[in-house]
């Protein structure tokens, strides 16, 4: 008799049913990765980071701060102004403030015409007015530029109004509204003038480079070029009065003139740094010189005797400007501070 045939089992395995609480981990566990994903691109496209704490506000008067020029405030302190547009107020405490400007380029000049009103000169022919003693600042427009350069490096003030700007390619600018709109005393040439004196009568003495000197006795109508005894280029110019007169420049060149300017004189000062900045001390009776280095050289009215000497062995900067403060000088160039004959006294940041 036959015995039944029991089949084979099935070859497929058998699929275990998950609980729906396995199959929730599951998808879970699938998920997550691209959740977080998700959530860190979101925060990186739309949630901004917040500080913490306080943050800190850069100091006024940093090392980098190279200050080219020096104008007197008529509460006794001082304007300095100087790299990326920047014009400081500084009282004689030391005490520093720094005053907003419409413009981040190099100011290389400033002067005060009168208590209220003030002119800084500086890189791209930029040229900035005050009508309150330096508190605010407004860019003068439609300056006269040149296409090939257009540094203004030294500004001068005269009576009534009149600012005198000086700057590369011959730039010779004149203002008579207190520095609001410009015009050109010269044609634009290939040198630079670094420095104008204005005196009485209309007279305007002009330094420049390769000792080129200019005079005009008519406030810039006519020019007459007057012969120097030197080539080197000349940097700073200054008048005690009418005729008598004092000019520096490269390779410690000084001149002096006893007859307006007409005819110059070398004084010969036994140096050869560079001297950029000379003016006339009226309370210690004496011509100041400022240069390369941390040199510095003074002489009598008469300007034919000089004695120079550096600011100290650790005091070797460059100083395009001085400013007579009594007795004393304020000078600014690639740090600033105050000297009194005897002693350097910077104004550390």
């Amino acid at each position: 008799m036959n015995k039944p045939v029991t089949p084979f089992p099935s070859a497929s395995p058998r699929v275990a049913r998950l609980r729906p609480t396995q199959r929730a981990a599951n998808l879970a566990a699938s998920v997550a990765p691209w959740a977080i994903i998700a959530g860190l691109l979101w925060a990186g496209l739309f949630i901004k980071p917040q500080p913490v704490g306080a943050s800190v506000a850069p100091p006024l008067l940093e090392r980098r701060d190279h200050l080219y020029g020096l104008a007197r405030l008529p509460d006794g302190g001082v304007l300095a102004c100087g790299s990326n547009g920047k014009i400081l107020a500084i009282t004689a405490a030391g005490e520093i403030q720094r005053q907003a400007t419409p413009a981040r380029e190099t100011l290389q000049d400033i002067v005060m015409l009168d208590e209220r009103h003030a002119v800084a000169v500086g890189n791209d022919n930029l040229i900035l007015y005050s009508d309150d003693a330096g508190r605010h600042w407004h860019k003068a427009d439609q300056v006269p530029r040149s296409e090939v350069a257009n540094k203004l490096t030294r500004v001068r003030a005269g009576r009534g109004g009149l600012v005198i700007a000086t700057g590369e390619m011959g730039a010779l600018l004149a203002s008579r509204d207190y520095g609001r709109t410009w015009q050109r005393l010269r044609s634009e040439e290939d040198v630079a003038w670094n420095d104008v004196a204005i005196l009485d009568d209309g007279v305007l003495l002009v330094v420049g480079e390769f000792g080129r000197i200019l005079r005009s006795a008519d406030a810039g109508v006519t020019w007459e070029e007057t012969a120097a005894p030197v080539a080197s280029s000349l940097m700073a110019v200054s008048f005690r009065d009418t005729s008598h007169g004092v000019a520096v420049g490269l390779d410690g060149v000084l001149l002096s003139s006893q007859d307006g300017g007409r005819q110059w004189q070398a004084v010969n000062l036994n140096m050869h740094d560079h001297l950029l900045d000379v003016l006339w001390n009226p309370q210690s009776q004496q011509w100041f010189a400022v240069g390369t280095l941390g040199r510095w050289a003074s002489g009598g009215a008469d300007a034919a005797q000089w004695r120079s000497g550096v600011l100290g062995e650790r005091a070797m900067a460059w100083h395009t400007r001085a400013l007579d403060d009594g007795a004393d000088y304020w000078l600014a160039g690639a740090d600033i501070g105050r000297w009194n004959g005897q002693h350097w006294s910077p104004l550390n940041p």
